[in-house]
């Protein structure tokens, strides 16, 4: 940022969105970074949150909207940028006017060192606003694959993967999925509180609330800054998505058992087990990254969870001493995150198609090495927060056939009874559109004694 300016709400979503574009930051830390940087009024943190996130939400809609109206569309980074988030709020934000879109803009480029180009930049967005309600967008009839692609703000290639996979049907039902966002989901700390406590707690809030379909899920509203929230901080609830939860759920963590999360940051799935366990026993929790390993401390220490044991390692390094020690083993593995993409709307952008099989190789090395830590009648829980074949239910056929002591297992009762009955002999894959939780696989397997 310019420090001879004072900062606003889109120079922060400016940054935030060449973070992204140019650096390959992930969305919701530079959004945090940026934001804690500068000190904005609450409205202002808003509106540069809405910008960033509507921008790459609809980033696909943006280009081709601003792309119809110049002769040489811009291949300069930052001006492309500009013009993203002021054309965001042209088309998407009603309460901005467009004369403060365009001018904020235009005020932009200047900040920026970018004033030869406020003339062009002017022109571009004052068209965009004459003819916003003309725009010739893609026609699903015409061209389903290119609509999918402008109108889904989904890149093309993955368009035609997934088509490959799904057909047109479902692939139209996952990219345009018509559900409304669900907000955020907490669940009670299950050391201190009882769903019914927890319900009590949010009533005293200024925050409206709903239940999940997942047990201990709540889906709450108009809470401004749940880190900030008196009893967050005292660890009497966490942020935890449906999903999330039951891939921990289907570990059937119970007290006194040895568990391993071995890729366990930001550390949800491994609080759910230990407080399950009622913090007895051991929940081991890795991390190959330090300043995620940091994340979980911070963590457990803000729930109080003594019975976490917290490692920066590489899970995929087989640890011998600890060949059948677990009695449970949950392997949320690193994956594409297309299950999860209206959280994390940058991940498709940042996604080639030729990182997904080095990405296949690293998920079957770590449940290589992660499996031989299962005790025999031990249970091994692989998840991803994806919806690829190649990296779920393939993933899963490969493994049982180079691992036959292992054998796919019903999931817990604890499960919604939709879901118990989706589970294949492969797992079960959650789908956004279809059954209202994030895009998640799970599969439960159970090691055969001797």
């Amino acid at each position: 940022m310019n420090q001879n300016f004072p900062p606003n709400a889109r120079l922060v979503a400016l940054d935030v969105l060449r973070d992204i574009h140019e650096k390959g930051a992930y969305a919701s830390l530079a959004l945090k970074s940026r934001l804690r940087a500068n000190r904005l009024r609450l409205i202002d943190k808003r509106l540069a949150s809405s910008i960033v996130y509507t921008t790459l939400e609809r980033q696909d809609e943006i280009d081709f909207a601003l792309d119809s109206l110049m002769e040489r569309p811009t291949d300069d980074l930052v001006l492309r940028d500009i013009l993203r988030l002021s054309a965001c709020q042209i088309l998407f934000h009603d309460r901005v006017p467009d004369s403060a879109a365009v001018n904020e803009g235009v005020k932009l480029a200047r900040i920026v060192g970018l004033s030869g180009a406020s003339g062009f930049l002017n022109a571009v967005l004052r068209n965009l606003v004459r003819g916003k309600d003309s725009t010739a967008w893609p026609k699903r009839d015409e061209d389903l694959r290119r609509y999918l692609h402008v109108m889904g703000n989904m890149p093309l290639w993955l368009v035609e993967k997934l088509i490959a996979i799904y057909g047109e049907e479902t692939t139209e039902q996952i990219i345009m999925d018509g559900n409304p966002k669900q907000g955020m989901v907490v669940r009670p700390n299950m050391l201190k509180l009882t769903d019914e406590a927890f319900e009590t707690m949010l009533n005293a809030k200024q925050w409206e609330w709903r239940r999940g379909i997942v047990k201990h899920a709540y889906h709450i509203s108009g809470a401004e800054d749940v880190a900030a929230d008196v009893d967050f901080m005292k660890g009497m609830f966490s942020i935890q998505g449906q999903a999330s939860i039951l891939a921990a759920e289907a570990v059937q963590a119970k007290p006194g058992m040895r568990v391993l999360d071995a890729c366990a940051a930001p550390g949800g799935k491994a609080a759910y087990m230990a407080e399950a366990m009622q913090d007895t026993g051991r929940v081991f929790a890795w991390d190959v990254h330090e300043h995620r390993a940091a994340l979980l401390e911070a963590m457990k220490k803000r729930l109080r969870l003594e019975n976490m044991r917290i490692s920066v390692r590489d899970a995929a390094q087989l640890k011998q001493d600890l060949e059948s020690t677990m009695d449970a083993v949950l392997l949320d593995a690193p994956c594409t995150g297309l299950g999860v993409l209206s959280e994390k709307p940058d991940l498709k952008y940042r996604l080639r198609e030729n990182d997904i099989p080095s990405l296949v190789k690293t998920q079957a090395r770590l449940m290589d090495t992660v499996s031989r830590y299962v005790k025999p009648g031990g249970t091994l829980v692989y998840s991803t927060c994806s919806i690829l074949p190649e990296e779920n239910e393939e993933q899963i056929q490969s493994f049982l056939q180079s691992h036959p002591t292992f054998a796919v297992q019903p999931l817990p009762k604890t499960f919604p009874a939709d879901f118990r009955k989706m589970n294949s002999k492969l797992g079960l894959q959650l789908f956004r559109h279809r059954d209202h939780v994030e895009g998640f696989f799970i599969c439960r397997m159970r090691k055969q004694k001797a």
